[in-house]
């Protein structure tokens, strides 16, 4: 489902405007110069088999949301190859598609249609998605008026009801009150055994134990351990103090 080839990201690093004397001294290979960048991934190699739920852990900056922009298709490699087959379904920014002065029911309909269904399939399925948030009155109301943890609970409702092929995944899961990330996690693998295909990511150890089959351990932008989720994860965890 997923195949990514020696992938590279590069972002320019903003330099000040240069000045008089930075034209004089310096050559205009200097002020173009292209090795002044930022490099996210380098040479990043995986795959995702169908049904098969990958786990991306590492610190802050390692390069896993940068990794999973590329994968939804929103940025693009400066080296590399990445192919996807299947319809991605992102879970990356809470509220991200979401119109604030629409009801909960109302951004439903919307979130579905830019998945790519149907407004009668979105109002079929309505039932199913609002029970699933938990969210009772809330649901009529204005997106603005919800907290982090309720946006949530509708992103991830609406996503999971949408028939899936590839979910992509980041820290989701680790936002809400523990009964609901139990509820969440129980979905998720079920949508896991139907052979929906999943990348994760997360710093919540046990969260990609449990849901991962496999990981990557992403460090400046390098893959410094990949295979079965647990010994991944258990060498990452002797870095950490």
């Amino acid at each position: 489902m997923i195949k990514v080839e020696n992938l590279w990201k590069s972002f320019p690093i903003r330099r000040d405007r240069p000045g008089l004397k930075e034209f004089i001294v310096k050559s205009p290979k200097f002020l173009n110069d292209n090795n002044n960048r930022f490099w996210a991934l380098k040479g990043v190699s995986f795959s995702v088999i169908k049904g098969e739920s990958l786990g991306v852990i590492g610190r802050n900056g390692a390069g896993k949301s940068t990794l999973l922009s590329l994968l939804l298709g929103v940025a693009q490699p400066t080296e590399g190859t990445i192919n996807v087959s299947g319809n991605r379904t992102p879970l990356l920014d809470l509220g991200a598609g979401f119109h604030l002065d629409l009801t909960g029911t109302e951004n439903i309909i919307i979130n579905g249609v830019l998945l790519g269904h149907t407004e009668k399939e979105m109002r079929e399925r309505m039932d199913s998605i609002i029970a699933f948030t938990e969210l009772g009155e809330f649901i009529n109301m204005p997106i603005r008026t919800y907290s982090s943890g309720m946006i949530m609970r509708l992103a991830f409702s609406i996503a999971i009801h949408t028939s899936p092929e590839i979910l992509l995944i980041d820290e989701i899961l680790a936002v809400g009150d523990e009964s609901f990330q139990k509820k969440s996690s129980k979905a998720l693998l079920n949508l896991l055994n139907g052979g929906v295909t999943t990348v994760y990511v997360s710093h919540n150890m046990e969260a990609i134990k449990k849901t991962c089959v496999s990981a990557i351990w992403l460090e400046h932008g390098e893959i410094r351990a990949q295979g079965e989720t647990g010994l991944v994860v258990e060498e990452y965890l002797k870095t950490q103090g």
